[in-house]
Parts: C-alpha cells; sequence; structure tokens
C-alpha cells in the first residue's frame, strides 16, 4: 500500500508540474527564428515546441525535452510524429559523452526476402507502402524508454503534454487540414475502422482535432513504460489489427523490440567535430563521404552555389548513393565496409575520375571497389548546460501506412518499402539496394535519416538534421557547409534553395528559386536538371562563442522554435 501511495504521489507531482507550463493548443504562435541565451527547441510544430521548451524551462534537460518532443509530435504531427515508427536520436551530453540510440523499425518474424514480389517475380510496391502489411515493428516508445536513462525527469512528466494534448485537441493550421483531406480516401481504403483523421464534410483551418484513443494509449505508456505499448492493451489492440488487416506483426514481434544505445560516426572537418547516426542509417556515412570527397575538391575555397561548388557536391553525392546502394544495410545482419568507405584513400580513389567542367554519369560511374513519399520529421534541443538532442523520426510516407490501430489511435509506419524489395527496383523515394539491404526477420531497413551535432573544442556548436528521404544526407551537408564552409548565418542555411543527387536517377533535382544562371552552367556541363517541389525541412540551432543561440525553423513548413 506504502509503496502505491507513493508511486501515486510522485505521478501526481509529475501532472502538476506538466501543467504548469501547458501549451495553449489553440492560439500558438509560429516562430521561424529566435535568439536566446539559456536553452532552445525547433521541431515541425509550434505546439512541440513550446512543450520541450517547457519542459527545459522547469529544469528538464536535453533529453528529457526530446523525450516530450517526441510524443507531442505523434499527437499535433500526424503525418510524421509517431509512436507508431521508428527514428534516431544522437547526444551529446555535458560531461562529453556521445551516443545514439537506434529506435529504427524492424522486419517482423514472418517477414521474407520475397514477400512483396508476385508469383512472377514482380514487386508489388502496392503492398510495401499501403496498408498493414507494409508495417515494421515500431520502435519509437522503446526509443524513448532508452533515451529516459538520460533525462531528469519522470516519464509521467515528460508525456502528460501529448495526453493533454491528445484528449482536449489542438487547432489545426491551413495545411494540416489539407494534408488530413487529401489522405481521407487512403484513410477509408486502408482501415478496417474508420479513424479519426476522417471528417465528414472535410477539416478546416482552426478546427479542432481530438484523438481520445491515442490519448488512452498514451496513458498507458505513462504508467506502465514500454510495457504499456509493447505488451497488455495496446499490443492486443495491435495485433487484432494485423489479424484484421492481414497483416504479420505479433505479440512475439512487440515483446522481442529493443532499441540500443549504438557508438556515433565521429570525424573531423575543417577544425569541427561531427557527431552522427551509424547504420543502419546510411546518412552519416554518406555526409562523411561527401565532406571527405568534398575535401579532395577543395570546397573551402570556393563560394556558396557557384557551379564549381554545386558540381563537386553533386559528384560527390552521386558516388556516395552508388556506394549506399550496393554496400549499406543493417550492420546487426551484413558486414559493411565502413572503415574504408570513409577513408581518405578510398575517398580520393573515388574522385579519381572527377573533372572540373564535366558532367559524370551513373552509367559509368557505380560502387566503388572495395578491397576486403518524403515525410519525416526533425527536431533539434539545446539546453543551458552544455547538452544537445539531435533526433530524425518517421513513419515512412506522409501518414505512413495510412493504418490507424483501432481503439489505441495511433498510425502505423509504412518502413517495409525501405528494404530492397527486389535488387535495383527503387522503393518510394527512387533509393535502389542490393542484397545488404534485402529482408530478414528481425532486420532493421536501411535509413537516409542524419541526425547530427557539431561540435567546436568540444561543445556543441551547430545542431541540424532534416526530413526529406533521400535528400536528408545531401540537405544536411548542404546546411554544414553552408555554415563552415561558406560562413553563412543559420537563416541563409536554411532557407537558400537547395539542390540534391542521389546516383540514380541521374537527374540533379533543384529547388524554386534555384539560380537560373548556375543552373544554365550546369546544363552546360552535361548535367540534366530538372526542377522539384520543396526539398526537406530543415532545422538549426548554432550556439556561438559568446553563447548566444540562435534556431531557425524552416519556412517550408509549418516549423516553429521555441526558447528561453
Amino acid at each position: 500500500m506504502r509503496k502505491y501511495l507513493l508511486g501515486s504521489l510522485c505521478l501526481l507531482a509529475a501532472l502538476a508540474v506538466s501543467a504548469q507550463h501547458a501549451p495553449d493548443a489553440y492560439h500558438y504562435v509560429v516562430r521561424k527564428n529566435i535568439s536566446c541565451k539559456n536553452g532552445v527547441v525547433v521541431s515541425a510544430h509550434a505546439l512541440a515546441s513550446e512543450v520541450g521548451r517547457n519542459i527545459l524551462q522547469q529544469g528538464g534537460n536535453a533529453v528529457d525535452a526530446a523525450i516530450a518532443v517526441q510524443f507531442a509530435l505523434a499527437v499535433v504531427y500526424p503525418g510524421a510524429g509517431n509512436i507508431g515508427g521508428g527514428g534516431f536520436m544522437v547526444v551529446h551530453l555535458a560531461s562529453g559523452r556521445n551516443l545514439t540510440i537506434d529506435y529504427r523499425e524492424t522486419a517482423p518474424a514472418a517477414a521474407t526476402r520475397n514477400m512483396y514480389l508476385d508469383s512472377a517475380g514482380n514487386p508489388r510496391m502496392d503492398l510495401s507502402q499501403n496498408g498493414h502489411l507494409s508495417a515494421g515493428v515500431p520502435g519509437s516508445v522503446a526509443g524513448m524508454m532508452t533515451a529516459l536513462h538520460y533525462a531528469r525527469f519522470p516519464l509521467a512528466t515528460l508525456i502528460q503534454p501529448a495526453i493533454d494534448l491528445a484528449q482536449k485537441g489542438f487547432r489545426l493550421s491551413a495545411a494540416e487540414a489539407a494534408a488530413l483531406n487529401e489522405t481521407k480516401d487512403e484513410f477509408i481504403k486502408l482501415n478496417t475502422v474508420t479513424p479519426v483523421f476522417v471528417k465528414p464534410g472535410g477539416w478546416k483551418e482552426g478546427d479542432t482535432l481530438v484523438q481520445r484513443d491515442l490519448a488512452k494509449t498514451l496513458r498507458l505508456i505513462r504508467d506502465h513504460g514500454a510495457a504499456g505499448f509493447y505488451s497488455g492493451e495496446t499490443a492486443r489492440l495491435l495485433v487484432a489489427e494485423m489479424q484484421r488487416g492481414h497483416g504479420i506483426i505479433t505479440a512475439e514481434d512487440l515483446a522481442h523490440y529493443r532499441a540500443p544505445v549504438r557508438a556515433p560516426l565521429s570525424f573531423d572537418y575543417e577544425g569541427y567535430r561531427i557527431v552522427t547516426m551509424p547504420l543502419p542509417s546510411s546518412g552519416g556515412i554518406i555526409l562523411e563521404q561527401c565532406l571527405g570527397m568534398c575535401q579532395v575538391g577543395h570546397l573551402h575555397g570556393m563560394k556558396f552555389e557557384t557551379p564549381a561548388a554545386v558540381q563537386l557536391m553533386v559528384e560527390a553525392e552521386r558516388r556516395s548513393f552508388a556506394d549506399r546502394a550496393q554496400y549499406m544495410g543493417d550492420p546487426d545482419f551484413v558486414k559493411v565496409p565502413v572503415g574504408t568507405l570513409v577513408s581518405r584513400s578510398y575517398l580520393q580513389e573515388r574522385m579519381a575520375d572527377y573533372v572540373a567542367g564535366k558532367a559524370g554519369n551513373s552509367r559509368d560511374i557505380q560502387a566503388g571497389v572495395i578491397r576486403e513519399r518524403e515525410e519525416t520529421t526533425h527536431f533539434d534541443v539545446l539546453d543551458r548546460a552544455g547538452n544537445a538532442v539531435s533526433v530524425t523520426t518517421t513513419l515512412n510516407g506522409s501518414f505512413g501506412s495510412r493504418t490507424v490501430v483501432a481503439g489505441a489511435g495511433f498510425l502505423l509506419n509504412n518502413e517495409m518499402d525501405d528494404f530492397s524489395v527486389k535488387p535495383g527496383v527503387p522503393n518510394m523515394y527512387g533509393a535502389v539496394g542490393a542484397e545488404a539491404n534485402a529482408i530478414s526477420p528481425g532486420k532493421r531497413m536501411l535509413s537516409s535519416m542524419t541526425p547530427t551535432i557539431v561540435l567546436r573544442n568540444n561543445r556543441p556548436f551547430m545542431v541540424v538534421g532534416t526530413p526529406g528521404g533521400t535528400t536528408i544526407p545531401t540537405s544536411v551537408l548542404q546546411s554544414v557547409v553552408d555554415v563552415l564552409d561558406f560562413h553563412m548565418t543559420p537563416a541563409e542555411a536554411v532557407n537558400r534553395p537547395k539542390f540534391h543527387h542521389q546516383w540514380l536517377p541521374d537527374v540533379v533535382y533543384v529547388e524554386k528559386g534555384f539560380d537560373e544562371g548556375v543552373r544554365r552552367q550546369l546544363e552546360s556541363m552535361g548535367y540534366r536538371v530538372k526542377e522539384r517541389d520543396a526539398i526537406g525541412r530543415t532545422e538549426v540551432v548554432l550556439r556561438d562563442s559568446s553563447g548566444n543561440i540562435t534556431a531557425v525553423a524552416d519556412h517550408r513548413g509549418d516549423d516553429s522554435a521555441a526558447g528561453y
């Protein structure tokens, strides 16, 4: 009885602390660029950023705030924020320790190598991208439980703002209302029970979205931790949903899921230390390869988005994505020659056929020889003590599989499409893969997410990341070199037009507003250049040598910063 009373008192105290600083769910303001001294959060939604900022103000550290933001985004940004998906967290602790948490989804035990091929061996991408069969075993809740070891506050304090937002509702922006309306038919088609995201007559800006089933699930997590999601009532509802919709996730899959702590990928660049995500994310390796090849080509002496600088970066991107397709996969299942892929000698060899002023092509430039729907979300947190967190989390496509677990209120991912459904066949982001990323039970699918922290003198200088599928590592690359090499402001690094190349298709994609003169010069070199929709939604936090913090939220969405 005494233990029960103590637990109840702790819970009540945590709820009281949280309630003191609950954000106003109906009158929030989007802030794109802020300066502050103590701590900051920048994320895809103003309410989530405010939740994280409030946790920092209460005395929580950057990890506390990150956990609170992850759960809040699952409510206010359902297109990518999640508890039914996964992601990666990169952490720099004020003590000097760097670590990462891998909460990427895994293939269910019943998954098979050819599960998305028909009898003739043709890929069924509809099955890998839509509905119940496209879902991997979710990792986000386990990831937050692993992160809790580095936090100061109890879980009840960190998750309560998300519970309140789900239970009481929040005001939809115009973009959120439009996204829900655009996905209405798929929500109806791909669910066994019509979810709360479908509204007769459609959603409009200013409507209130209430998610009581999700609030119930979040309360179970609050009260029971990981067991509140991976076993008990929530697990029962998820498995029942799988059975109704012919999915393959089982109670055993859920019970066996773990989110390990991994050593980060760390390397030096132009006097800074880059700390980023290792495999099963390809993003960190691509970033290190591209920065290394840019050093080989002397990018540091060039100017922002000149033809020479863009060409050098494009050719580095081409070569790194060719290597991604051939060699990269879950290191628990395949041997990946990481040391060779990022070595100076290998990168020099990769650039040996680079010719300034002449386009390479992806027919001739293959993987190096080793001798031995874009809907993700990113957020950054920096606290006054010098703890920094960079998180990229996803359902994969917009609203993931578009399948909601009936009675539990959360969306499931469609991450199985990130495996190589068939060697050489591109996924929804155009990425191709080979044997290293083939489907296997328990395996984590390859990712492009690139949450990154840049250190100067072993203290956080820059926290950066973005959503965007295969454009993630190239956008992070551009943000890093824009600041470190081209000495641009964070706002310029975030908001200036971006470009992207990923080996296949052999196209340089550019955003609207990209310099027309540079585009024409690239085309004269032999490049095929194509304008596309917005590339990513980059979030950047920068702390200068005087301790002043600047946070920039991307203009490409409803992203917002909050600090104090």
